[in-house]
């Protein structure tokens, strides 16, 4: 995806403000050189963050007649108002190493064992999956396939088959889980009544007897 960047001379808040007022976007694009402040129109900018791919894939800024590849890295919205507030980019090459969260797009299921024979609920718990790779090799998305899902299976991060040179970043030794595969609920209550322990009522104690004395007085 290509946009249009334009450069900012002006800093500040006040200076920000003024653009934000001309419907334009203050921002920045740093690495691989020096920083440079930049401006964008804000109604391009705003369709284009609606874009899977303008977050997850390589972007070509036109900036002074110059087309330089970036990523985009960060940008802020206002509170309440549909108005982009700032956004970062980051120059990128195909030598560039880098981590990047990128979407998961989940195809199969329907047919797999677990939904087509067991009638089991898969839940997506993760949309989302932070990959490391060279620039170049960057995806828009990762491809997950649940067709051989099956009953009581669990779908982990080190479970998924990534492309060559891409890998899932780890944070120590947790391994999300990123689909799930729940009972049909008619199993699930019964598994939840089998599991209950039986309590028998307790006896009703009846009040005791007076004895003869008693009963004569």
């Amino acid at each position: 995806m290509r946009f249009t960047a334009y450069e900012r001379t002006q800093q500040g808040t006040g200076a920000s403000r003024r653009l934000r007022d001309a419907a334009k976007v203050p921002g920045i694009v740093y690495g691989a050189g020096t920083p440079k402040m930049i401006e964008l129109d804000h109604n391009a900018l705003f369709f284009a963050l609606k874009k899977e791919a303008f977050h997850s894939s390589i972007l070509e800024m036109e900036l002074a007649e110059k087309v330089e590849k970036v990523l985009l890295r960060d940008f802020q919205m206002h509170p309440w108002k549909q108005q982009v507030l700032h956004v970062d980019f980051q120059r990128v090459d195909e030598t560039t190493r880098l981590r990047k969260k990128v979407p998961l797009h989940f195809s199969g299921e329907e047919n797999s064992p677990a939904v087509k024979t067991d009638k089991c609920l898969v839940s997506h718990v993760a949309t989302e999956l932070e990959i490391e790779c060279l620039a170049a090799q960057l995806p828009e998305f990762v491809a997950i396939d649940l067709s051989g899902l099956v009953k009581g299976q669990s779908l982990h991060a080190s479970n998924l088959k990534l492309p060559a040179g891409i890998k899932a970043v780890k944070h120590g030794t947790l391994d999300p889980v990123i689909v799930s595969v729940a009972l049909p609920r008619a199993e699930e209550e019964e598994a939840a009544a089998a599991a209950t322990p039986v309590v028998a009522a307790p006896e009703k104690k009846g009040k005791p007897k007076k004895d003869e004395k008693q009963n004569k007085k």
